[in-house]
C-alpha cells in the first residue's frame, strides 16, 4: 500500500508536491487535484478569518517545521533571524528565478520555486542536500552582503562586489585548474548586471550541491573541479537556450534522470574505486604501490588524459579498473561492473539505454589495465629522508669535506683558504657534489618507476637526461681534478689592481661551468616575484625554465614569500649555520686531525683477537671506530642548534609581542587602571569608522591617541559588564566561591557615565586598613599626609570610597529633619578643614581606628536588616555621632553646639534648627531613622561593598585562590595590550563553525561511573581529593554542606561538574558553546545605549524577550558548533545510554547540532547497507531531524577521524572553521576576543592567511610530575615553537587543533584534514602540507588560546609519543614531504625538515650515534688496538689520541633542546620562577622522563619506517592515575626500551671489564655517564613513574601475573595481554608483511650481537694465545650443545613430566652432573677458569639474542618446523629472563617503606604542592587491587 501524506498550510507551498514525482503518472494527477480543491477552502477560510489570525496560525505551526537556522517555510518570516535586512536580501537573490528556462515545467504548481529548487530538478540531486545547500548559500551572502553595505537597509538587493567576493573564493581553485590543463573554464556570465548575478549564484549554488553530495570525493578537489567542469557547461547551455525540450518532455541532464542520478551515476562510480583501493590496503599491511589512494586519484585529474573519461564519464575507462594486472579475476571483475552498469540504467529513458548500450558493447572490446599510482609511489626506505632534503644533506656532507680539508691544511686565518693549492682542494667537493646528484638522479627513477604508466613522456627523459649528465659530470670532475692538479695557469696584476697575483687550474674552470647551472636558482632565490610568475605562469619561456628543475605539477607552484619574509628567515639560517660550522670545526673536526695523523703512524701487528681485516692498513678500524660517533654528532647537532636559536629568537619575539607583561596577580593589580583602555582600544569595535577600515590596533599607538571623555566611559561601561561576565563565568565553572565572587565583580551604576570608577573590591584589599594606621600616627601637614595616601591610587580610591559610601548610607538610613540637618553640619565642617588644610589640625586622628570599628557594626547590622535590631543601630548610630564630635574634633563641633544651645533654651534663639522640633537625645524618636533599609538592589549591593572595604585583609590579595583562574585572568590581562586587530561589530564580523569529531568518547559521567571503584579508585574520589576547592565552591553554589545533602537535581549537577573537569565531550561542548554567549553579549553591547546597558546584560535578556531574540538571531547568524558523533544513530537504536547524554547537550544548548552517520538495510537488497548523513537538533526535549543527505556507502574508507569530520562538514556553516578535538576546552574570556581574530582572514599587507593557529593552555599539569612535564613540553611546543615557526621562519603547518581555517579555501580544496589509510595517519598536519602547497599562508597568534588536555599516566604518554612517531615516519614516505622539500627554496627547506620529520630523524641519530660509538669502542677493546695505541701514545707522550678516543661525549650535548621550554616559562612566568621550575623539574627526574621518551621516539620512528605497522593507537583520556602491573609494562617496553637498555648496558660492562686493565676506571665513567644514565632510564623509568610501583602488595600481585602471563599458552581469541605467546606474535606484527628487503636490513641489524662472541672467546683464559679461527669454531660447538641440551630438557618434559615426574628429575639431575662433570673436567684440562664462565655468559647471551631476531625475521621460511618453535621456546626463556632481572631490583626496594613515600612524593608533588590529597586515591586503588 502507498501512503501519500499531504501538508496543507493556509498558503500551500506546492514546492512540497516534489515528494510525488516518484509516483507513477496517475497517482500524481489525483493528487494535485485534491491539493488544488483543498488549497482553494482553505484561502478562502483564511481570508475570512483575517491576516492577524493567519499570522498567529504560522507562528504556533513553526514548531512542526525542519528548519536548521533559517525558517524558510511560509510562517519562518515572523523569527528574529528572518527580519535581519542581510537574510532578506539574500532570500530575495536565491528566490529570482525571472528568465530562467524550462522554469513553466517546474513551477506549474510551486510559486516559491528557487534557484536550489530549479538546480535540482536539472541535475537531480537529493531534496536533502539542496535544503542544506539552500540555507549554506543564504547564510554566506548575507554574512558577505552586510560586510560590503556600508549602511545597512531593508534593501532587497545584494551589495555590489557581494556575489564577486564568494565567485572568487569559491572558483580560484577550479579556474587555476582550467588554466594549468590549458582549457577554458565553464563560467559564462552576460553583461547585464541582474542576469549575472543570478547566473553567479546558480553556479556557487551548483559547485555546494556538488560539494555537499560528492560524500568521500570531497578529498579529491580537482575531482570535484573535473565534475563542476562539465555540469557548468551543461549549466550554460541550459541557461542559453542550447538546450531545447519538445512538448511534454522533461529536461534530464547527461548522467541519466532517474531519482538521486548525481548520487548514482556520478559519486558512486568514483566512490566504488576509492573504497575497492582502500580494501586493498589490508589496513596499512599491503605495500602502497599495490593501491591508489586519495591522492592517487585525485592526482589522475592534474593531467589532460582526464578529459579521456568523457562526460557522462566512462566507467570502462582504467580510471575505473581496480584490481591489478596480476590479478586472474578480472573477468568476474568485469561482470560484476556489467551488472552495475546495467541496473543503473534501469532509471534512465529508453533512447538513452539505447545509446550507452552501443557505446559499452564497443568499450567492452578493449581490455582495461590498472593505473597504478600518479605521479609519487611511497617506499619504505629511509632513502626518502635524502631523496627529499637532498639540498640539505649535501650541504652537511660537502661542508664536513672542505672542514676536514681545512683542518688538514692546519689553516691559521679564514683567509688561507684562498690561496690557489688549498682552494682547490676545497674546491674537490664539487667532485662529491656530482657522486651526490647521481645519487638522487638515480634514486628519482627508482622510487618513480611503478608510477610510470600515468607520467608523461616529457618526464620520463627529464629522468633519464638527468642521470645521464649527473653521470657525465661525475666521470668528468675526477679526472680534471687528478690531471690537472696543482699544474696552475697564473695572471699578473694590473697596476693598481686590488688583488695580487690569482691563479686557477683547468679544473678550477671546470668547476666554475659546473657551478653556472645553479647561478639562475640563485637569481630566483633571491627574487622570489620573478620565480613565483614562472612557476604559475603557463607560458612556453617559463614552461622551458622550469621543467629542468621541477616535475610540472598542479600543487607546489608559487610557494615564495615575500622578499621581507625571505630577509628574515634567510638572516636566521646563516647565523645558525655559521654558529653550526664554527662549532663542529672548532670542536669536533680540527682536534681529531692531529690524533688520526699520529694513530695512521703507529704501526701495530698484533691483535688480542683474529684480525678480522689483517691486510688493511694504517689502522682504519680505529680511525673509523674514532671518527663515526662525531660525524653522527655533526649530523645531529643542527637539530640542537635549532634549539638554541628557537629559544632566543622565540623569546625575544615573545617580549616585543608583550607575551607575559602580567604574569601575576600583582603585575594585574598594577596594570588593572589601564585595562578599560585597553579593552576599548581592541575589543570595542570603532565608533566611527566602519568595520572593512579597521586597522590593526597597536597598543603603543592608542594608548596616545586622544579618546573622547564620551568614548572613555562608553568603554568603562562596556568593561565592566564583560568584566562581571567573566566573573560571572568563573563561578559558573566553580572556580571561585560566593565570596570571590563579590570581591572581584564590578559595580555597574550609573556613576560610570560620570567616570567614576569602582573598581573590584580585591584590588583595594587591605588598602582601609593601612591608611587608618597611617593617618593614626601622623604628625605633619595635611599636604604630607594626603600625599602619602596619594602614593598608592588604590589607597586613595579606597580611602575616597569609603567616605562617600558612608555619607551615602547615613543620607538614606537617617530621615528625621534634625538629624539630618546635623549629620550635614558635621559634613560641612570636615570639608571645610580640608580645604582649609587644617584637618590633622582639627582632628584627632587616632581615634580613627575606633570609628572604623564603629562603621563595621553599623554596616553588618544593616546587612542582616533584622528590625529587632533596631535600638542597636541607634546606639551605634549615636556611638558614632560622639566619636566624631567628641573625641576626634579637637575644638567640637559648631553643629552639635548650636544643638545643644537651642535645647537649652527651649527653641527661644532663632538658629539654624528654628523649624524643628527639639529632641532630647538625637535618633532616639522612631522616625529618625528608615530601618530596615529599602529592598533594593542597588541599595543591598553598594552596602555589602561598604562592607567588604572595611573589613577585607590581606588574603584578598590573593584572590582569585584558583591557580586556574589566576592564570587565566592573567593572560586575558596580556592579551590585551598585545599586537590584536579592532574588533568589528558582531553584524559585521566573519561567520564561523567549530566542528568536533566524537566517536565513543566519554560524554558524561554517569552516577555509576563516578562511584565504581572495581579496578580503580572512584571517579568522584578522584575529583573530591585533587579539585578539593571546587567542589567546596560547588557544594556551596546548590546551597548544602556535603554531598550526601544533594537532591536528584544535584547529583545531576555532580555529574556535570566531574564531567567538566575531565576529558569529556560535555566540557568541550560546555567551552564551544561560550562563543555563542560571547556573541549575544558582544551583539548586546553593540546595539545597546548606556541606560540600557546599566539596567544590566541579565536583567536585559530576561525582561525582553524581542531582544533576546535579536541577540540569538545575530548569534546563529555568526556561529554554528556541529558536533559529529559518528556512532550517535546506532547508539540510539541500541539503547545506549551516551545518546541520551548527547540529546542533554542539544537540550542545554539549543544551538548545538548533531550529525552523525545512519546505516540500514537497503530494501531492494538485504545483503546491502544504505548510509545516510544526518543532522539533528532537539526539539521539545526530542532530537529532530533537519537534514538527510544519502551517502554512496559506508563513509569510513580511510582514516577514521577525518572520513569522520568529512561526513559533517557539510552541515557547518560560515567562511571560517575550528577544529576541535575531543580533548579540548574554552573560556569565555577567550571567546570574546574571536571576532578580533577572525579580523586576520581579511586581507591586509601580504598574503591573506588561509590557516590562523592558535595557542593552547594544557589544563592537565597541576596532578603528577609527568603530566607537569607533559604540560610544559606541549605549552613550549605551542607557544615559543610555533611563534617561531610563523614568523620568521614562515613554515608553520596545522599541527592538530584549535587552527581556524579559511572555510571555504579548504572545501574547494580537498578539506581539513587528508584520510588515506596509514599514509596520513597524522592527518592534521596534512591539512597544513595541503594548504602551503597550494600556495596558503598560516599565521599564529598567542593573543587567544584554547583549552587542551593531555595525558597524565607514562604508559599513556608513551602510546601518544609512539602513535606521533609512526605518524611522522609515514610523513617521511609521502609525497606532500617530498614535494615541499624539493619546491622549497634551501632556507625554508631546513625549517621544514627540522621542525617536522627532522626532529624524529635527528633524535634517531642520536641513539644511533651511541651505539656507533659504543661498537666502535667494543671493537678497539676487543681487537686490543686501543690498548696498543694508549701504550704507544704513552710511550712517545701523545695526549691527543687519549682526548680522540673520548671524542663521544658531544653526544651529551642533546640537554640543550629543552632550552625553548625554559626560555617559555621565563617569558610566562618570569626568569627566577623559570630556573626555580627547571631545578625542581631536574629534582623530580625530568631527566629521566624526556630520555625514555627519546627512546619511545626512536624504536617507532625507525621501525615503522624498515617495516611498516603504522596504526593509531587509542590511549584513553582516563582522569585517575593508576598503577600498571609489571607485566602491562614490559609488554609495552620490552622490545622499545628493555632489550636495548640491556644491550648498551651489557656493551658498558664488557667494554669495562676489559678496559679495566690498562686505563684509568674513573675517567672512562666521567665519559661514559649519559650512556650509562641512557640505559638505566630505558630499564627502569617505567617503574620509577607507575604510582604505587613500589607497594609490596601490588608486587607480589605483580609477581604472581607475571609467571602466569609468561606460561600461558596463546591461541584463538587469547589477547595479548593474558599470554606471553599471543603477546610475541603480535609483536612481529610488522615482519609478517614487511618485504625481504627490510627483512635483510633487519638480519645484518642483527649481526651485531655476534661480535661479543667473536672478540670475547679470545680473551678466555682456555683459549690462551690461540688466535685461529679454531676457537671461534668451538665456541659455536658449545652453542649448539647448549641449544641440543634446551630442547632434549624440552622434549623430556612434553614426554616425561606427566606421567614419569620421577624418571624425568632423574633425568635432569644426570645432565646436570654431567654439565658439572664437563666444567671440572675443563677447569683441570684446559685451565678453564670462573673468569671464563662469566665472559662466556656475556658472550653467548647475546649471540642467543641475535639468533632469536634472525630466526623472527626468516619466519616464511622456519615457520611450521623445528627451528620455529625453538625459537619461539628461546625467545620466551629470554624474556622470562629479562624480566626477572628487572623484577629483582624492585622487589629489593619495595622492602623499604622509604623508598614508596619517596616515589609518592616526587611524583605527585605538584599535588602536593597545591595541599592536595594524593593518598587517600592511592589507598583506595590499594583496596580494590
Amino acid at each position: 500500500m502507498t501512503w501519500i501524506v499531504i501538508r496543507v498550510d493556509v498558503e500551500f507551498d506546492n514546492s512540497r508536491l516534489l515528494f510525488f514525482r516518484d509516483l507513477n503518472r496517475d497517482s500524481l494527477n489525483r493528487a494535485r487535484q485534491i491539493v488544488d480543491v483543498l488549497y482553494e477552502v482553505l484561502n478562502t477560510l483564511s481570508k475570512a478569518a483575517g491576516t492577524q489570525a493567519h499570522a498567529d496560525n504560522d507562528v504556533k505551526r513553526s514548531e512542526f517545521y525542519d528548519y536548521n537556522i533559517l525558517p524558510l517555510y511560509q510562517g519562518g518570516v515572523h523569527h528574529a533571524i528572518m527580519q535581519l535586512p542581510e537574510i532578506k536580501a539574500a532570500i530575495a537573490a536565491v528566490r529570482n528565478i525571472e528568465g530562467i528556462p524550462f522554469i513553466e515545467e517546474f513551477t506549474k504548481h510551486a510559486p516559491h520555486f528557487d534557484l536550489f529548487d530549479w538546480l535540482q530538478h536539472c541535475f537531480r540531486f537529493q531534496q536533502g542536500n539542496v535544503a542544506n545547500q539552500r540555507e549554506h548559500l543564504i547564510l554566506l551572502l548575507a554574512n558577505v552582503h552586510i560586510r560590503r553595505s556600508n549602511k545597512p537597509t531593508n534593501t532587497s538587493k545584494l551589495a555590489d562586489g557581494a556575489l564577486d567576493d564568494l565567485m572568487k573564493k569559491f572558483f580560484k581553485n577550479y579556474t587555476e585548474w582550467c588554466k594549468f590543463l590549458e582549457k577554458k573554464n565553464s563560467i559564462r556570465l552576460p553583461f547585464s548586471e541582474p542576469e549575472a548575478q543570478q547566473y553567479k549564484l546558480l553556479y556557487i549554488g551548483l559547485y555546494l550541491l556538488i560539494w555537499g553530495e560528492a560524500a568521500n570525493l570531497r578529498f579529491m578537489p580537482e575531482c570535484l573541479a573535473y565534475i563542476f567542469h562539465h555540469m557548468a557547461h551543461d549549466l550554460h547551455s541550459m541557461l542559453m537556450g542550447a538546450t531545447i525540450l519538445s512538448a511534454g518532455e522533461s529536461f534530464m541532464p547527461a548522467y541519466g534522470g532517474g531519482p538521486e542520478a548525481f548520487l548514482n551515476d556520478v559519486v558512486t562510480p568514483i566512490y566504488n574505486v576509492i573504497q575497492k583501493e582502500a580494501l586493498k590496503n589490508q589496513n596499512g599491511m599491503t605495500d602502497y604501490s599495490t593501491w591508489r589512494n586519495y591522492d592517487d586519484l585525485n592526482e589522475f585529474f592534474w593531467s589532460p588524459d582526464c578529459f579521456q573519461l568523457g562526460w557522462p564519464m566512462d566507467t570502462k575507462h582504467d580510471y575505473f579498473y581496480v584490481q591489478s594486472p596480476e590479478d586472474t579475476k578480472s573477468k568476474k571483475n568485469k561482470g560484476s561492473d556489467k551488472l552495475k552498469t546495467d541496473k543503473r540504467k534501469e532509471n534512465n529513458d529508453e533512447e538513452v539505454q539505447l545509446k550507452e548500450d552501443d557505446e559499452s558493447n564497443v568499450e567492452e572490446k578493449k581490455e582495461q589495465t590498472w593505473l597504478g599510482k600518479t605521479n609519487f609511489v611511497e617506499f619504505r626506505s629511509f632513502w626518502h629522508v635524502f631523496r627529499s632534503f637532498d639540498r640539505m644533506w649535501a650541504f652537511l656532507i660537502l661542508s664536513l669535506q672542505a672542514m676536514i680539508i681545512m683542518a688538514c691544511h692546519d689553516l691559521e686565518s679564514p683567509l688561507q683558504m684562498f690561496d690557489t693549492p688549498i682552494l682547490e682542494d676545497i674546491m674537490s667537493i664539487f667532485i662529491t657534489s656530482a657522486v651526490l646528484k647521481l645519487v638522487q638522479a638515480v634514486l628519482d627513477i627508482v622510487f618513480t618507476w611503478k608510477a610510470r604508466s600515468t607520467m608523461d613522456n616529457t618526464r620520463t627523459r627529464k629522468h633519464t637526461l638527468k642521470v645521464v649528465i649527473a653521470m657525465i659530470w661525475t666521470i668528468m670532475l675526477p679526472i680534471f681534478y687528478s690531471k690537472t692538479r696543482r699544474k696552475y695557469t697564473c695572471n699578473s696584476p694590473n697596476y693598481g689592481s686590488w688583488f695580487g697575483e690569482w691563479c686557477y687550474s683547468s679544473y678550477m674552470l671546470v668547476v666554475a661551468f659546473y657551478l653556472m647551472s645553479n647561478a639562475v636558482n640563485m637569481i630566483l632565490f633571491s627574487v622570489p616575484a620573478i620565480g613565483r610568475y614562472i612557476e604559475t605562469s603557463n607560458s612556453r619561456i617559463s614552461s622551458l625554465l622550469s621543467w629542468w628543475t621541477q616535475p610540472r605539477l598542479y600543487v607546489g607552484r608559487g610557494m615564495q614569500e615575500s622578499q621581507y619574509s625571505l630577509l628574515k628567515y634567510s638572516l636566521f639560517w646563516i647565523l645558525l649555520l655559521l654558529s653550526k660550522l664554527a662549532f663542529s670545526y672548532t670542536f669536533e673536526i680540527k682536534p681529531l686531525i692531529q690524533p688520526t695523523r699520529e694513530i695512521m703512524r703507529i704501526g701495530i701487528s698484533k691483535y688480542d683477537w683474529r684480525e678480522l681485516f689483517p691486510r688493511v692498513k694504517n689502522n682504519a678500524g680505529a680511525i673509523a671506530a674514532i671518527w663515526a660517533p662525531v660525524i653522527m654528532v655533526y649530523f645531529m647537532d643542527t637539530q640542537i642548534w635549532y634549539s638554541i636559536f628557537c629559544a632566543v629568537f622565540g623569546g625575544l619575539y615573545g617580549i616585543l609581542h608583550h607575551l607575559g607583561e602580567i604574569r601575576t596577580l600583582g603585575m594585574m593589580r598594577d596594570r588593572f587602571q589601564d585595562l578599560p583602555l585597553a579593552f576599548m582600544n581592541s575589543l570595542i569595535p570603532h565608533p566611527t569608522k566602519t568595520d572593512k577600515h579597521l586597522n590593526r590596533k597597536s597598543f603603543l599607538k592608542e594608548m596616545f591617541q586622544k579618546v573622547s571623555e564620551r568614548q572613555m566611559r562608553n568603554g568603562l561601561v562596556k568593561f565592566t559588564v564583560v568584566w562581571n561576565e567573566i566573573i560571572k563565568s568563573f563561578r559558573e565553572e566553580d572556580l571561585i566561591s560566593n565570596r570571590e565572587v563579590e570581591l572581584m565583580k564590578m559595580p555597574l551604576s550609573s556613576e560610570l557615565l560620570s567616570g567614576l570608577v569602582r573598581w573590584p573590591v580585591f584590588l583595594l584589599a587591605h588598602q582601609l586598613p593601612l591608611a587608618l594606621s597611617i593617618a593614626k600616627d601622623f604628625v605633619g601637614e595635611d599636604a604630607s599626609l594626603f600625599k602619602r595616601i596619594r602614593r598608592d591610587v588604590y589607597m586613595y580610591i579606597t580611602v575616597q570610597e569609603c567616605y562617600d559610601s558612608l555619607k551615602y548610607i547615613l543620607d538614606i538610613l537617617v530621615v528625621g529633619d534634625l538629624e539630618r540637618r546635623v549629620i550635614s553640619g558635621i559634613v560641612d565642617e570636615i570639608e571645610e578643614s580640608i580645604r582649609r588644610s587644617t584637618f590633622v589640625k582639627d582632628f584627632n586622628l587616632s581615634e580613627l581606628l575606633a570609628l572604623h570599628t564603629k562603621c563595621i557594626d553599623l554596616v553588618e547590622l544593616l546587612v542582616e536588616g533584622n528590625e529587632e535590631h533596631y535600638t542597636k543601630v541607634v546606639k551605634v548610630l549615636q556611638d558614632i555621632l560622639e566619636i566624631v564630635t567628641t573625641e576626634m574634633m579637637r575644638n567640637g563641633s559648631r553643629t552639635v553646639e548650636a544643638v545643644s544651645g537651642y535645647q537649652q533654651t527651649d527653641g527661644c534663639l532663632k538658629t539654624y534648627f528654628d523649624d524643628v522640633e527639639p529632641d532630647p537625645q538625637l535618633f532616639a524618636s522612631r522616625h529618625s531613622i528608615h530601618f530596615p533599609l529599602p529592598d533594593s538592589d542597588s541599595i543591598n549591593e553598594k552596602i555589602k561593598r561598604f562592607l567588604l572595604l572595611l573589613t577585607v585583609k590581606d588574603t584578598a590579595m590573593d584572590i582569585p585562590s584558583n591557580l586556574d583562574a589566576r592564570m587565566r585572568l592573567s593572560f586575558f590581562a596580556t592579551s590585551l595590550f598585545m599586537d590584536i586587530p579592532r574588533a568589528p561589530k558582531v553584524r559585521n564580523m566573519l561567520s564561523f563553525s567549530v566542528l568536533t569529531p566524537h566517536l565513543m568518547e566519554e560524554v558524561k559521567f554517569s552516577t555509576k561511573e563516578l562511584h565504581a571503584s572495581d579496578d580503580n579508585c572512584s571517579i568522584d574520589l578522584y575529583m573530591k581529593n585533587i579539585f578539593p576547592d571546587d567542589l567546596v565552591h560547588f557544594l556551596e553554589r546548590m546551597g548544602v554542606e556535603n554531598l550526601e545533602d544533594l537532591d536528584p537535581h544535584g547529583k545531576e549537577q555532580l555529574r556535570d561538574w566531574a564531567s567538566f573537569r575531565a576529558q569529556t565531550l560535555s566540557r568541550t561542548v560546555r567551552g564551544m558553546m561560550y562563543y555563542h554567549k560571547a556573541l549575544k553579549l558582544q551583539a548586546f553591547l553593540d546595539m545597546a545605549e548606556d541606560d540600557d546597558i546599566l539596567q544590566g546584560y541579565d536583567a536585559i535578556e530576561r525582561g525582553n524577550d524581542t531582544l533576546s531574540a535579536q541577540l540569538d538571531a545575530l548569534a546563529d547568524l555568526k556561529f554554528t558548533h556541529v558536533v559529529s558523533c559518528q556512532m550517535f544513530g546506532t547508539q540510539k537504536t541500541s539503547g545506549d545510554p551516551q545518546a541520551q547524554e548527547i540529546l542533554e547537550l542539544m537540550i542545554r544548548y539549543p544551538s548545538l547540532r548533531v550529525a552523525y552517520v545512519e546505516e540500514r538495510d537497503d530494501p531492494n537488497d538485504v545483503t546491502r547497507k544504505i548510509y545516510f548523513s544526518v543532522l539533528v537538533k532537539a526539539v521539545n526535549g526530542f532530537d529532530q531531524e533537519i537534514y538527510r543527505v544519502k551517502l554512496p556507502g559506508s563513509p569510513n574508507i580511510g582514516e577514521g577521524k577525518p572520513e569522520n569530520q568529512n561526513h559533517a562538514i557539510i552541515f557547518t556553516r560560515g567562511e571560517a572553521l575550528q577544529a576541535i578535538d575531543m580533548n579540548q576546552d574554552n573560556y569565555l574570556e577567550e571567546a570574546i576576543k574571536m571576532r578580533n581574530l577572525l579580523q586576520e582572514f581579511l586581507p591586509r599587507l601580504g598574503k591573506r592567511p588561509k590557516i590562523l593557529g592558535l595557542r593552547e593552555h594544557i589544563f592537565t599539569g597541576s596532578v603528577s610530575c609527568l603530566a607537569w612535564f607533559m604540560s610544559y613540553q606541549e605549552s613550549s611546543f605551542v607557544t615559543i615553537g610555533q611563534r617561531l615557526l610563523a614568523n620568521p621562519l614562515r613554515i608553520r603547518f596545522h599541527y592538530g587543533h584549535p587552527d581556524l581555517f579559511d572555510r571555504i579555501f579548504h572545501l574547494t580544496r580537498g578539506g581539513i584534514s587528508k584520510a588515506s589509510k596509514t599514509i596520513n595517519l597524522s592527518e592534521d598536519i596534512f591539512a597544513g602540507y595541503n594548504t602551503t602547497l597550494r600556495r596558503g599562508h598560516i599565521t599564529y597568534h598567542e593573543y587567544i588560546q584554547v583549552g587542551k588536555g593531555r595525558d597524565v599516566s607514562l604508559n599513556q604518554i608513551s602510546k601518544f609519543e609512539a602513535k606521533v612517531a609512526n605518524g611522522n615516519s609515514e610523513q617521511i614516505l609521502s609525497r606532500d614531504i617530498y614535494r615541499l622539500g624539493r619546491r622549497f627554496d634551501f632556507f625554508r627547506m631546513l625549517s621544514c625538515y627540522f621542525t617536522t620529520v627532522g626532529f624524529y630523524f635527528s633524535s634517531l641519530i642520536s641513539v644511533m650515534g651511541i651505539y656507533v660509538f659504543l661498537y666502535g669502542q667494543l671493537y678497539l677493546v676487543l681487537s686490543g688496538l686501543e690498548k696498543a695505541l694508549l701504550l704507544e701514545a704513552k710511550v712517545h707522550n701523545i695526549q691527543s689520541i687519549e682526548t680522540a678516543l673520548a671524542s663521544q661525549s658531544f653526544i651529551q650535548l642533546g640537554l640543550l633542546t629543552g632550552l625553548p621550554m625554559v626560555m617559555e616559562i621565563a617569558l610566562e612566568k618570569g626568569f627566577l620562577n623559570a630556573l626555580k621550575d627547571f631545578v625542581l623539574m631536574q629534582l623530580h627526574f625530568a631527566a629521566v622522563f624526556f630520555t625514555f621518551s627519546l627512546g619511545t621516539k626512536t624504536h617507532y620512528f625507525g621501525r615503522t619506517i624498515l617495516h611498516g605497522g603504522a596504526k593509531y593507537r587509542p590511549t584513553g583520556r582516563k582522569v585517575v592515575v593508576f598503577h600498571a602491573s609489571f607485566t602491562e609494562n614490559y609488554r609495552l617496553y620490552s622490545r622499545s626500551h628493555f632489550m636495548k637498555g640491556f644491550e648498551l648496558l651489557l656493551l658498558l660492562i664488557v667494554h669495562d671489564i676489559i678496559r679495566r686493565a690498562y686505563k684509568n676506571h674513573m675517567t672512562y665513567v666521567l665519559i661514559t655517564c649519559a650512556i650509562w644514565f641512557l640505559s638505566l632510564t630505558w630499564l627502569f623509568a617505567p617503574f620509577l613513574f607507575n604510582p604505587s610501583g613500589f607497594d609490596w602488595s601490588k608486587i607480589v600481585d605483580d609477581w604472581k601475573y607475571w609467571n602466569k602471563w609468561i606460561k600461558q599458552q596463546g591461541g584463538i581469541g587469547i589477547q595479548q595481554d593474558k599470554s606471553w605467546q599471543s603477546w610475541w606474535y603480535d609483536e612481529q606484527e610488522h615482519l609478517r608483511h614487511s618485504g625481504w628487503g627490510s627483512r635483510l636490513i633487519e638480519i645484518l641489524l642483527s649481526l651485531r650481537f655476534f661480535i661479543y662472541q667473536y672478540g670475547l672467546v679470545y680473551h678466555l683464559d682456555i683459549a690462551g694465545t690461540n688466535k685461529t679461527v679454531a676457537v671461534y669454531v668451538l665456541s659455536w660447538v658449545v652453542i649448539v650443545m647448549i641449544l641440543i641440551l634446551i630442547k632434549v630438557v624440552n622434549v623430556g618434559r612434553n614426554y616425561l613430566s606427566d606421567n614419569h615426574q620421577l624418571s624425568f628429575r632423574l633425568f635432569k639431575a644426570s645432565l646436570f652432573l654431567s654439565v658439572i662433570a664437563t666444567i671440572i673436567t675443563l677447569s683441570y684440562i684446559c685451565r678453564l677458569s670462573v673468569t671464563d664462565l662469566i665472559v662466556c655468559c656475556l658472550a653467548f647471551l647475546p649471540t642467543g639474542w641475535g639468533l632469536i631476531l634472525v630466526g623472527q625475521a626468516f619466519r616464511p621460511l622456519i615457520q611450521g618446523t623445528v627451528l620455529w618453535k625453538f625459537t619461539r621456546l628461546f625467545a620466551q626463556a629470554y624474556d622470562y629472563g629479562m624480566g626477572v632481572i628487572l623484577f629483582t631490583p624492585i622487589a629489593c626496594l619495595a622492602w623499604l617503606p622509604i623508598v614508596e613515600t619517596f616515589q609518592t612524593q616526587f611524583l605527585f608533588n605538584p599535588a602536593f604542592s597545591r595541599r592536595l590529597q594524593i593518598k587517600p586515591i592511592l589507598k583506595s586503588k590499594k583496596k580494590h587491587i
